[in-house]
């Protein structure tokens, strides 16, 4: 009995220390972009209002398009739209149409307090039910492990399984 105890508590640590090769927080963070990819795809239909998403390397926030001033906004009704910072050692690659996008950080402090932040989001929810073609890479560096977004033949936004990728 003493070694089936011994035995099952060991594998809870090697299960929790992530020695199986599985990640977590990359799962955790594919998990809750998949469901906010679905959540602002209907919600822009609903509304007919055209939503994005504004990707830096280590973070995303959904915006909303304002037709009254004609800018980029954060949508102020709902906080889980607001920017979202990935946990330390993931980040992002983009292609849009087929094209590399080169994500910067937002420079700090070159810019004055009156001036709102760039909010042009590099890929589109349609109110029409369309989204840009993209292909957006949430990585683990140095670790190799990856999961890639995309459009489906339906517009709809898959994730990939997670997969481990040579560094």
């Amino acid at each position: 009995m003493v070694v089936v105890i011994i035995g099952v508590v060991i594998a809870g640590l090697i299960l929790s220390v992530g020695s199986t090769g599985r990640d977590s927080e990359l799962e955790r963070e594919r998990g809750r972009l998949s469901g906010l990819f679905g959540y602002v795809r209907e919600r822009a239909e609903l509304q007919t209002q055209e939503y994005g998403i504004r990707i830096t390397p280590g973070s995303y926030r959904f915006v909303v398009y304002d037709n009254r001033t004609r800018q980029w906004g954060e949508d102020t009704l709902d906080n889980a739209l607001s920017l979202h910072r990935l946990p330390k050692g993931l980040l992002f690659l983009l292609s849009v149409e087929g094209r590399e996008v080169i994500l910067k950080e937002p420079e700090a402090g070159t810019k004055l307090q009156s001036e709102l932040p760039d909010l042009t989001p590099q890929i589109m929810l349609f109110s029409s039910g369309d989204t840009s073609d993209f292909q957006l890479t949430l990585a683990r560096t140095p670790s190799g492990h990856r999961v890639t977004f995309g459009v489906d033949a339906e517009g709809s936004v898959t994730a990939s399984e997670l997969k481990l990728v040579a560094p």
